[in-house]
């Protein structure tokens, strides 16, 4: 379809031009240098709208009127004098029964949107937001997470002036797949929407989450960053890095036998590790009692060898690069790793558990194979 985003230049109407695009649509794309003149012609070529354009933090209360109230009102007068009902998603706002600048001009926009669907039969979802986040939201304006994560990626001192504020968030990813979904099937009439998942979060809590985030590369521990609140708060402070910091280093430990680095630490999901050893190096000759690890062969030829500590039986594995064979060591089996090729050998590490000082689990004992 041809769609047409009203605030296109925006953080939202930039991250929904990308997902159109993506689909296969032609986008619209109207902002605040677009005349009059541009804007008809893009509402007769519309398929569907997508209208974001609005004022929450403008200089003059004047500006809440010109851009929520009488825009909303221009885009309807277009849209009424072309044939045929064209779907209208418009953006507005959980504050619209505030007696605010913001809130009046915000509850006159779905006035003029709920009057389109009455007048022309037209599909209209206005969707009430909460505060939304996500990559390229500007910092320093009307976002506190944009702030936080702007600050606290370059060490800027943040300013919390109630901790305790409760912040309601949704992601703009998840605002962007309800509003694809209801593209593809927008119902009838004038329809009252939200955005799922919403998020909720103290300022401090955020500002703590945060901090962990740019804690990762000194603790290399990260947290829960796979589902939720945070898969999308990690993405959105991720995005705000400065070039210079798209890369770190890692600290390796070296001796005769190779270098070894750990990777990666989680929470609750063990670590990422990576060994080298050089021809004929053999590394390893421990067991363990319940922690287990994974091995993949990045580079060269290994052998793994086994012996039970029970009951004295071997095994061995050999593999290489070529391969791609996940090999497990078993608590209960003493193991090592051996380089059987002519090249150094190079091996990625998953344990299931942080290593431990006090408590390694993992006690020396050579194999007699």
């Amino acid at each position: 379809m041809d769609i047409l985003i009203t605030g296109a230049a925006g953080f939202i109407g930039r991250n929904l031009a990308l997902r159109l695009t993506e689909a296969g649509h032609k986008v619209l794309g109207a902002t605040r240098d677009t005349d009059d003149a541009d804007l008809a012609a893009m509402a007769k070529q519309a398929q569907a709208v997508v209208h974001l354009a609005g004022a929450n933090r403008p200089d003059t209360d004047a500006e809440f009127d010109a851009i929520n109230d009488h825009y909303t009102a221009r885009l309807c007068a277009l849209l009424r004098m072309r044939p045929g009902a064209v779907p209208v998603i418009a953006a507005s706002t959980i504050q619209v029964d505030r007696d605010t600048p913001y809130g009046r001009t915000k509850r006159a926009a779905e006035d003029h949107i709920r009057a389109l669907a009455e007048e022309t039969g037209a599909p209209v979802n206005i969707c009430r937001l909460v505060n939304v986040f996500g990559k390229w939201c500007r910092p320093d304006y009307n976002s506190v997470v944009a702030t936080f994560c702007h600050n606290i990626a370059r060490d800027i001192p943040i300013t919390i002036n109630k901790a305790d504020a409760e912040l309601r968030l949704v992601h703009v990813d998840d605002a962007i797949d309800g509003w694809m979904s209801w593209l593809a099937a927008p119902g009838d009439g004038a329809q009252i929407t939200t955005i799922t998942p919403e998020y909720r979060i103290t300022l401090q809590g955020l500002a703590d989450q945060l901090h962990a985030y740019r804690a990762i590369r000194k603790t290399h521990t990260l947290g829960e960053t796979g589902t939720g609140l945070g898969r999308a708060l990690y993405a959105t402070y991720l995005s705000y890095l400065p070039v210079s910091d798209f890369a770190y280093p890692v600290t390796s430990h070296g001796d005769g036998r190779g270098v070894f680095a750990e990777m990666l630490r989680t929470e609750h999901s063990g670590q990422f590790s990576f060994f080298t050893a050089g021809p004929g190096i053999t590394r390893g000759g421990h067991y363990h009692h319940t922690k287990t690890e994974k091995f993949l062969v990045l580079k060269g030829r290994a052998r793994f060898r086994f012996q039970n500590m029970d009951t004295e039986e071997t095994h061995s594995i050999e593999t290489s690069a070529e391969q791609s064979l996940i090999v497990d060591t078993v608590p209960g089996w003493s193991h090592d790793i051996t380089n059987i090729g002519g090249e150094e050998l190079i091996c990625m590490l998953w344990a299931n558990e942080l290593f431990d000082r006090e408590r390694p689990d993992t006690v020396a004992r050579a194999l007699h194979v």
